[in-house]
């Protein structure tokens, strides 16, 4: 019997291993009966091999003139190891593809995970209440992107990212079901429950169409039930929004209610 191409392609076996170990702690501690203290990092921005398991997007891809780059920068005294999101939008039309009739759009998003002995590698939040996020904005709408293993394929689950303190670095804790369920830039009906279970990839978009430069920086994307055992929430520096104030263990949590269901614009594949 020969292995398949997919049993040998990179990474597979390495893949199986991490799955197999995070599939034991899951049994040993029981993490299935109760919710998960510990955060469950889903994208570190820790080395520039990070930035190569992301792919950038733009309405360049349809003949558009906007930019997306996604540059990996090591931690300094003021900031944390990050990817630097940036670029230039246009909203100019491309003069030789009349089909084309709107642009202004940029984006990344983490590659497909590729598969194990387990089959494909999928995220399964679904013990977790919110998807995390510390970046440092520069106040334009950017929107958080997130696919899953759904019956529609292009299906997208939104939700704005907003920044507290533009310029400054900081923390938003988003529920997962506060994400808005999308198909090419459109709110679709009814709004089906996210398959937490089945996340496929995480990624950011600017769908603002206002051209000029942008700047996104982001350091860490996390799932977490937001409690003390959460290490990354409690090194984290800036404000952090999205949790009641109840909840708040810092005096820059901001009030209930800032996150709002909101997914407009277009959609980013």
């Amino acid at each position: 019997m020969r292995p398949s191409a997919r049993c040998l392609a990179p990474g597979f076996f390495k893949r199986s291993l991490d799955e197999f170990k995070r599939l034991s702690s899951f049994a040993l501690k029981l993490e299935g009966l109760k919710s998960p203290t510990k955060p469950f990092l889903l994208v570190p921005f820790d080395s520039p091999d990070d930035i190569a398991r992301c792919k950038r997007m733009s309405d360049k891809d349809i003949g558009g003139f906007s930019t997306a780059n996604l540059d990996f920068h090591p931690a300094a005294h003021d900031a944390p190891s990050h990817a630097r999101f940036h670029g230039n939008i246009s909203i100019e039309l491309p003069p030789d593809q009349p089909h084309v009739q709107r642009t202004g759009y940029a984006g990344w998003r983490t590659l497909d995970r590729g598969f194990t002995i387990f089959g494909k590698s999928l995220w399964d939040v679904d013990l977790y209440t919110y998807l995390a996020i510390h970046f440092k904005s520069d106040g334009r709408k950017y929107f958080v992107n997130v696919q899953t293993e759904s019956i529609v394929p292009t299906d997208i689950h939104q939700h704005r990212l907003y920044a507290k303190t533009p310029g400054e670095w900081e923390t938003i804790l988003i529920k997962w079901s506060e994400f808005v369920r999308t198909n090419h830039g459109q709110v679709v009906e009814p709004q089906r429950e996210m398959l937490t279970q089945k996340v496929r990839t995480v990624g950011m978009a600017l769908i603002d169409r206002i051209p000029g430069p942008y700047e996104l920086s982001i350091s860490k994307v996390w799932a977490t039930n937001a409690g003390r055992d959460d290490e990354i929430l409690a090194s984290v520096t800036g404000a952090i929004s999205g949790l009641p104030m109840s909840s708040s263990r810092r005096g820059d949590f901001s009030k209930p209610g800032v996150l709002k269901k909101e997914a407009r614009g277009e959609y980013v594949s």
